[in-house]
């Protein structure tokens, strides 16, 4: 489908011969909002790869998932007055973890 802007100052790209599912035109000379129904109409398809599949059922399932409040809270607090004690070997094994967890299912 090939759309015109019109006083853009740019060129205009060539269009489709007419009947193909070119977009209509509006009084004013613009392209109209709708594209004609055409014989494209039923070409249009969508794939999701295994990988978006995974994240789709991954926010599906985290959506119900609650937060712990009292947790976060405190978390802050500690952030604020500066007694958040951060464990870098702790981070460190949590990210070869995920690193294994990645690497086995590729």
């Amino acid at each position: 489908m090939n759309t015109t802007i019109s006083n853009n100052g740019l060129p205009k790209l060539p269009q489709a011969p007419s009947g193909q599912g070119s977009a209509t035109q509006n009084a004013s000379g613009t392209a109209g909002s709708e594209a004609t129904a055409g014989s494209n109409a039923s070409d249009d398809r969508v794939q999701l790869t295994d990988s978006a599949r995974a994240l789709q059922e991954a926010a599906r399932t985290g959506a119900g998932a609650t937060v712990d409040t009292k947790k976060v809270e405190q978390v802050r607090q500690a952030l604020a007055n500066g007694s958040y004690k951060i464990d870098p070997s702790r981070i460190a094994d949590r990210m070869m973890s995920l690193e294994s967890q990645l690497t086995t299912k590729s």
